[in-house]
C-alpha cells in the first residue's frame, strides 16, 4: 500500500487525500470536501497480464455558457500501465514512463486538449 496521506500539487496547491477505501487490490485517496481523488488499482488479465491503473479526478462547479447555470462536472488523468506477469523490470517500466511523462509537457497537454492526433 501507498503510505498516506498522498498529496498532489494542482496549480501550487496541495491537494491532500488520505485513504477513504480499501478492497482488494484498488485502494481510493479522496479530500474531505470531495473535490479531488486518486484510485489506484491492479487488475490481472485474462491473457495474463498486470493492468496497473491510477486515476487522478478533480470535481467543480462550472459555468454551462448556453444556460448561465452551474453544474458540478469532473475531469480525469489516467496512467495505466500494461504488462506482462514477467519478462519486463521495474527498471524499464520506470524508465518508459520517465519518457511519457516528459513527453507529456504542457505543449502536447494542450495538443490533447485541442484534439490534435
Amino acid at each position: 500500500m501507498f503510505s498516506e496521506p498522498i498529496s498532489i500539487t494542482v496549480n501550487a496547491i496541495a491537494q491532500v487525500m488520505p485513504r477513504t477505501s480499501n478492497v482488494g487490490q484498488r485502494s481510493t485517496y479522496e479530500k474531505a470536501d470531495a473535490t479531488f481523488n486518486l484510485t489506484i488499482e491492479h487488475l490481472l488479465t485474462k491473457s495474463s497480464r498486470i493492468r496497473s491503473v491510477a486515476r487522478f479526478e478533480q470535481r467543480a462547479i462550472v459555468p454551462d455558457p448556453l444556460t448561465s447555470v452551474n453544474d458540478w462536472e469532473n475531469i480525469a488523468i489516467s496512467v495505466v500501465i500494461d504488462r506482462p506477469l514477467i519478462g519486463f523490470t521495474a527498471a524499464q517500466q520506470d524508465q518508459l514512463l520517465t519518457g511519457f511523462r516528459a513527453w507529456l509537457a504542457t505543449a502536447t497537454s494542450d495538443k490533447l486538449y485541442g484534439r490534435e492526433s
